[in-house]
């Protein structure tokens, strides 16, 4: 049986202060959890008898067996699956040499759970296993954005960092960002390592750091004489640049 202190600890978890506190997130669905699993510390697993008849040999701190009533009165998600867990935040080191070596992406005030989600996912699936996010992007532990990574935050590490000093201690390594007004990046040399910036949904690269990246880079519409959208969203524009730069490497 589930309390009612432990169903309002879980609820808690919504908030990024609580999050913060505890170091520790939530993860729900049979998919997202069993992927976590393995990779996070599980502090408290909640599931319905029939989900852990199928998991014996899960490992966790606490586990509770709950009714479908229960966990959905623990739940988060408007249609509760089986089962939620909460994890314990990792604590990667901060890893500024990554991006010598390889190919990492920097996020500028990102804001929306679900675009972070979606780029972790997109990280993943292209082999970047750093994002470097600037104090202003929203929380990766965020519930919405833990669902959108559909178990990407298992194999890429978040880093939350001033960006303007991380990219000026940075020496002769390419520093990448979308702009209007930059290279058609088809027509571009790409490298195997660097920073890729992504800018705000709504206001793209700050000031400060656009003035610190050396290879501007577009993305152009077809045809480029049509009218079209202002911008791309930016988990999209993300993925269209990610593609391209691990497409020259095939």
């Amino acid at each position: 049986m589930l309390s009612k202190n432990k169903i309002k600890y879980i609820r808690s978890l919504e908030l990024k202060k609580k999050r913060k506190e505890e170091q520790a997130f939530i993860a729900e669905s049979p998919k997202l959890v069993g992927d976590l699993m393995g990779h996070f510390t599980c502090k408290l697993l909640v599931a319905t008898s029939s989900w852990l008849s199928t998991h014996p040999h899960i490992q966790a701190e606490e586990i509770v067996e709950v009714s479908q009533d229960e966990l959905s009165r623990a739940s988060l998600l408007k249609t509760p699956q089986e089962v939620l867990a909460v994890f314990e935040q990792p604590k990667h080191t901060f890893c500024p040499e990554a991006i010598k070596d390889s190919l990492c992406l920097a996020l500028d005030d990102v804001q929306d759970p679900g675009n972070l989600g979606t780029i972790i996912r997109i990280a993943d699936w292209f082999g970047i296993e750093h994002i470097f996010c600037s104090s202003g992007t929203v929380d990766a532990y965020n519930p919405k954005t833990v669902q959108a990574t559909m178990g990407a935050l298992a194999r890429v590490k978040l880093h939350y960092c001033d960006l303007v000093s991380l990219i000026s201690s940075l020496k002769d390594v390419p520093v990448f960002g979308t702009f209007l007004d930059g290279d058609n990046i088809y027509n571009e040399s790409l490298s195997s390592n660097g920073l890729i910036v992504m800018g705000n949904e709504g206001n793209g690269v700050s000031r400060e750091v656009s003035e610190l990246i050396n290879r501007r880079l577009y993305i152009p519409n077809y045809p480029q004489d049509r009218e079209t959208s202002e911008s791309l969203n930016v988990a999209v524009a993300t993925s269209i640049v990610c593609a391209e730069f691990r497409r020259r490497l095939l």
